[in-house]
């Protein structure tokens, strides 16, 4: 039966044209982008996954460079340990020559001491980005790996212990001065009460010789503010008053209510507090030294007093100086190892990332060939179901 109202041919002609339009759509889109699954709507499942692979992989690109800049760190920090052992065994030399007892001792020393003041040069300088690991004894943590698992992701470190390479003896210190609340005579802890509304009281440091590493920590109310000095603290004109500027920040960084602190420059190292809260305050100051170095036998070496025991503590000297240049070493290997490690890893996390989600660039080509061929037909096929209604007019001739 033939009909005017309903073409059921064109119909179906048409509904195989979309189809046809749909996927030639969806395969130019894959040649345009290079990828099969380009959002959600493609394959969500799929999607989701590289979704998440990627977001790892831009994780690892930060850790790669997170390790570089640890390498570069422990690399100046090595080579620094390896230039104090070259520089003490120069000082083991002239330390066997004043053995003897037709030399003058006065001019060896004198010339130990350059090398000393040399070793104190080049363990100062060894910082990179402001993180220096031979004044030191902390333990450094560097990021390696991001950890995926099931229960979400955790961060691996790799930890690197300073290896302390400072000629500093750190002599003890009074760090409070007698107008500090609390004391009678200098000291290096300090307590005391500020009573509420308008209980005052005063915080002085000494001015001793403050070294790097030395710290000064102040708690109120339980809340905790510390002062690193660094090296250009210790060797300010008024380290005293660098200090108290610095703690002064620090302490207000706590943001305890009510409590004011005036810092007048009349009085360098001096800090006076107010409490205007509704609550005493509990003051309590420590002085922490940030100890005697590594070598800071070095610093009592005196061949013109005893250069046999010179002789025996130069040799201990030169062990710790090899012990630090070889923890540096294996730890700069180990950081190699891993950056490599994240590099390779990364590449193959893409690789995975493109075998899911990428477009198979021959199957796309041919496949577009035969949708193209499908479309023409398809047109064709609708032009000719289009025109099957036109047969109905010579039955009226």
């Amino acid at each position: 039966m033939s009909s005017i109202l309903t073409n059921t041919s064109a119909m179906v002609a048409l509904q195989t044209l979309k189809s046809i339009n749909n996927n030639l759509n969806k395969t130019q889109a894959e040649i345009s982008t290079g990828k099969a699954v380009n959002s959600a709507k493609d394959n969500a499942a799929t999607w989701a996954i590289s979704r998440v692979m990627d977001s790892d992989v831009a994780g690892f690109k930060g850790i790669a460079e997170n390790l570089s800049l640890g390498q570069s760190t422990v690399g100046v920090a090595r080579q620094a340990a390896e230039t104090v052992t070259e520089l003490l065994q120069d000082i083991k030399k002239k330390i066997v020559t004043a053995q003897e007892e037709n030399v003058d001792r006065a001019k060896i020393q004198t010339d130990i001491d350059g090398l000393r003041n040399q070793i104190t040069s080049v363990v100062n300088a060894a910082q990179f980005n402001g993180l220096n690991l031979v004044t030191s004894t902390a333990t450094v943590e560097i990021l390696s790996s991001l950890d995926r698992t099931t229960a979400g992701v955790t961060a691996s470190k790799i930890s690197v212990n300073s290896q302390d390479l400072r000629v500093s003896t750190a002599a003890p210190k009074d760090a409070f001065g007698a107008n500090t609340e609390g004391l009678a005579a200098a000291s290096d802890s300090a307590a005391f009460q500020l009573a509420a509304t308008g209980g005052t009281g005063v915080i002085e440091l000494d001015a001793v010789a403050y070294e790097m590493g030395d710290q000064i920590s102040v708690t109120i109310g339980g809340k905790t503010a510390t002062y690193t000095f660094t090296e250009a603290d210790a060797a300010a004109t008024s380290p005293t008053e660098v200090a108290a500027i610095g703690l002064k920040k620090a302490i207000e960084g706590l943001g305890i209510d009510g409590l004011e602190i005036d810092y007048n420059s009349a009085n360098a190292g001096q800090l006076a507090f107010t409490n205007a809260g509704a609550n005493t305050l509990t003051v309590n100051a420590k002085f922490t030294s940030a100890g005697a170095g590594g070598l800071g036998a070095l610093a009592t070496l005196d061949v013109t007093t005893d250069a046999a025991s010179a002789l025996t503590n130069i040799e201990s000297l030169i062990q710790t100086a090899i012990d630090a240049a070889s923890a540096f070493g294996s730890a700069q290997t180990r950081i190699e190892i891993q950056q490599n490690f994240v590099n390779k890893l990364s590449d193959s996390m893409r690789t995975g990332i493109g075998a899911l989600v990428d477009a198979d660039m021959e199957e796309v080509s041919a496949r577009l060939q035969a949708l193209q061929v499908q479309q023409q037909l398809g047109i064709q096929s609708l032009s000719i179901a289009n025109q099957a209604p036109q047969s109905v007019l010579s039955l009226f001739r």
